[in-house]
């Protein structure tokens, strides 16, 4: 598709628009056929400790075992378990060994070593006995509980063995999996990269959170919800842009997000009015726009830029932030490596009224009894979505539901 910085010279068919309004599957499929080729992830290394949360390119394996060495599990005495077998049994205490470096030593029958948790055995010692099943006059240890071959022993390569999968490719890195790798002596690690996503919300009416408000502006809240979303769902945002309504400015934006970009995401300038500017600019290149036979978000548009996906949003709050989950977060999530987040079945706590002949994304709360509905359909109640935690999904053709009747929720 042209580089949207040089302009169309002519609008031919404008809109491109659909034929006829599509289905919620319908719109979701072309979306993850457009962002299918950024699954494809490149891997670069990252400091063990700055992989919190990343995806992990490739099994990683022990390059040690674990213990690195035979060491004592206990503070008390390492001993020959034969010089135990009978107690009490009296030993001469030879050396203390403390964790850290410590000098090769070996025990003869009758003797004994003072070890720390954590330090290196003597080589023959096959036991120890904590200290306090001993007393001890400065010279003689009094063992008074008899200890077998192992006990108190940590075993080399007991924990892990050189070569053991420790994080498998595709793997989410947690703090779990960090304590493992550094315990292993890896201080970097290959990890996928992650999508990168630009945003652009469009409006002559939007203003920074913070500013004052001047007659019939309103703060822009999309810029920031996108984002939020999108590093929630493992994607890398690159970049955060507003756009007025002019064509020309709405071009130069585009531009700079497609070069620094694998995925951009457009809000408001897709329906019916005057100064639809995301419409205007990509429909003549090739984007699509039209609707989808839902509520909130039915309009939506969808174009390529120099091999670049844009995904083209409703500009209301609610509208956003539904088309965002319905249609591009598990095709980000995919990108990212992530697995998808299904919706599930719960029952209704009350009954429900729909529109016939679109699908309802009604914004609900669970509890004990189910799920109930917290608003309307309307994309203007921004309140909702805040007390919500799942969007309940009412099939198109459904006008009414009874309490207690199984419908799916999609969390949020």
């Amino acid at each position: 598709m042209t580089n949207p910085s040089a302009g169309p010279n002519r609008v031919a068919d404008p809109g491109r628009e659909h034929r006829r309004a599509v289905s919620v599957e319908e719109h979701t499929e072309l979306v993850a056929s457009l962002l299918a080729p950024l699954r494809i992830r490149p891997a670069y290394s990252v400091a063990v400790g700055d992989a919190l949360g990343r995806i992990a390119a490739r099994d990683v394996c022990a390059p040690v075992d674990l213990p690195l060495f035979r060491n004592s599990q206990m503070d008390g005495y390492a001993v020959l378990a034969s010089d135990v077998a009978h107690v009490p049994a009296a030993l001469r205490v030879i050396a203390t060994v403390a964790a850290g470096p410590s000098n090769r030593i070996r025990l003869e029958p009758g003797t004994a070593v003072k070890i720390m948790t954590g330090a290196p055995m003597p080589e023959n010692a096959d036991a120890v006995v904590p200290i306090e099943n001993t007393t001890y006059d400065g010279e003689i240890v009094t063992v008074t509980v008899g200890r077998t071959a192992g006990e108190y022993v940590r075993e080399q390569g007991s924990d892990i063995t050189t070569g053991t999968v420790m994080v498998q490719a595709g793997d989410t890195i947690e703090p779990r999996h960090i304590a493992v790798l550094a315990a292993v002596g890896l201080s970097h690690v290959q990890v996928s990269s992650r999508p990168k996503v630009a945003v652009i919300t469009t409006g002559a009416e939007l203003v920074d959170a913070g500013s004052p408000l001047l007659p019939g502006q309103i703060y822009d809240s999309n810029s920031v919800t996108l984002a939020a979303h999108l590093r929630a769902n493992g994607a890398e945002v690159v970049a955060v842009h507003r756009s007025s309504d002019d064509v020309d400015e709405f071009r130069r934006i585009l531009s700079d997000a497609v070069a620094t970009a694998e995925l951009v995401i457009t809000s408001g300038g897709v329906s019916m009015g005057d100064f639809e500017v995301v419409k205007d600019v990509l429909a003549p290149m090739g984007g699509h726009f039209g609707s989808v036979r839902m509520q909130p978000g039915g309009p939506q548009g969808t174009a390529t830029i120099d091999g670049v996906p844009v995904l083209d949003f409703p500009g209301n709050p609610v509208s956003t932030v539904v088309s965002f989950i319905v249609f591009a977060r598990n095709a980000v999530r995919a990108a990212a490596g992530l697995e998808a987040i299904e919706s599930r079945s719960v029952p209704l706590a009350h009954s429900i009224t729909s529109i016939a002949g679109k699908r309802q994304l009604l914004r609900g709360k669970l509890g004990d009894d189910g799920v109930s509905s917290v608003a309307g359909p309307g994309s203007h109640l921004v309140a909702a979505m805040a007390w919500a935690d799942v969007l309940i999904d009412i099939p198109e053709d459904t006008t009414a539901l009874d309490a207690g009747t199984e419908v799916q929720v999609i969390p949020l």
